[in-house]
C-alpha cells in the first residue's frame, strides 16, 4: 500500500466532494490510482478523455507512481 495525494480539478472534485485527499491505494500506475478512485467516487469519465500529472508533471496514465506522490486528475476540456 502506498500514501498517494490526489488533487481533484472539475467535475472531479464534484464527485469527490473535496479538492484533495490522501489515500492508501495499491497502486502500481497512474491508471491504477484513477480507477481506485473512480470505483471510490463513482465518476463516468473515459480515462481517454482525461489527463493525469504527478507531481505537478504532466504524465502518461502508465507512468509509475510511488509513495508520497502527489497525484493531479483532470477531466475533459471542452472549450471552442
Amino acid at each position: 500500500m502506498k500514501t498517494i495525494t490526489i488533487r481533484y480539478f472539475a467535475v472531479f472534485r464534484e464527485h469527490a466532494g473535496v479538492g484533495e485527499e490522501s489515500l492508501s491505494l495499491d497502486a502500481s500506475t497512474a491508471m491504477d490510482v484513477y480507477h481506485q478512485t473512480q470505483e471510490r467516487h463513482g465518476s463516468k469519465e473515459p480515462v481517454g478523455h482525461c489527463k493525469v500529472a504527478i507531481n505537478d508533471v504532466m504524465a502518461d496514465w502508465s507512468s509509475a507512481v510511488d509513495d508520497g506522490d502527489t497525484v493531479l486528475l483532470f477531466p475533459p476540456v471542452a472549450g471552442g
